[in-house]
């Protein structure tokens, strides 16, 4: 990473000002963003804060993210920003990211009431999306580019026709416009999950968009390939809140979801994708 920090001389800081244990050490360094790292710092051999550095543009989202949504109990709670955005501390939350989950309808059940519906109106930009560093001018262009990234991954393992059916699908989302939009996790999935006992214990490594509620949502939903049910959507969707709308555009959103799924799965999580292909006979069953 190019951001020009030396973390040693951070957790020196960070001491003075009395944010972290003078005791803090690090015990590993993981990737974040493209552009930032992420530190776990110990007290005592046990993880208590998260370093987070990055591009400033980053450090902004995040931290609005942080302070807009405080009150839930699923987000750790963020100790510090640095004046220059270069990086953020906050609580490390015990436990394991995307196994031992329980089932899909708890821990998404819990995300919706937890934080999903407490989700709040942003009016700071007319864009779409990453805005401040890839804005898009619709809701329906950011969606049609996460599909077209998606292609390239897919390439030849699904059929032309069910790129050119998500296609098709993509050209029914609203572009947005007459539509509130509020600020999201934009990487709302079991990756981002932290889990304890079987049970959902936090949400970390936001990557801030803006955006209707139901994209976090599906993008949740579609991000394990367990429990990808009729059932299992209808039944938690129920609490959300949201704007009406006709299942047979939720089926679709679900698909526009998956392909973009299998696309970074195909990437990242080769191990699922035999559960995937699954899900997607499922789905493409049940278009309308």
């Amino acid at each position: 990473m190019k951001l020009g920090i030396d973390v040693n001389e951070i957790i020196k800081e960070l001491c003075e000002k009395g944010v972290v244990d003078c005791t803090s050490k690090v015990l590993n360094k993981m990737n974040g963003t493209t552009e930032g790292l992420v530190y776990t710092l110990t007290v005592d051999d046990d993880p208590k804060y998260v370093l987070k550095l990055d591009s400033s543009e980053n450090i902004f989202l995040v931290e609005q993210l942080h302070q807009a949504y405080k009150n839930s109990t699923l987000l750790p709670k963020l100790l510090y920003t640095d004046p220059a955005k270069k990086f953020i501390v906050y609580f490390y939350t015990t436990g394991t990211t995307h196994f031992n989950r329980g089932t899909k309808i708890n821990w998404l059940t819990l995300l919706i009431k937890e934080l999903l519906n407490h989700y709040e109106i942003y009016q700071q930009t007319d864009k779409w999306g990453f805005w401040l560093n890839d804005p898009c001018q619709t809701w329906r262009d950011f969606i049609d580019r996460g599909v077209e990234y998606a292609r390239i991954n897919v390439g030849n393992l699904l059929p032309v026709e069910d790129y050119h059916q998500v296609k098709s699908f993509v050209r029914n989302i609203s572009t947005g416009e007459g539509h509130e939009r509020f600020l999201l996790h934009g990487d709302c999935g079991v990756h981002n999950f932290v889990y304890d006992q079987n049970a959902l214990k936090g949400v970390i490594d936001p990557s801030p968009i803006v955006g209707p509620v139901l994209y976090d949502f599906i993008y949740a939903f579609c991000s394990s390939p367990d429990d990808l049910n009729l059932e299992t959507l209808i039944s938690t969707f129920t609490l959300l809140n949201h704007e009406s709308i006709e299942k047979s555009r939720l089926i679709e959103e679900v698909i526009i979801q998956l392909y973009c799924r299998i696309g970074i799965c195909l990437k990242h999580h080769p191990h699922d994708l035999a559960d995937y292909l699954k899900a997607w006979n499922y789905w493409k069953v049940l278009i309308p």
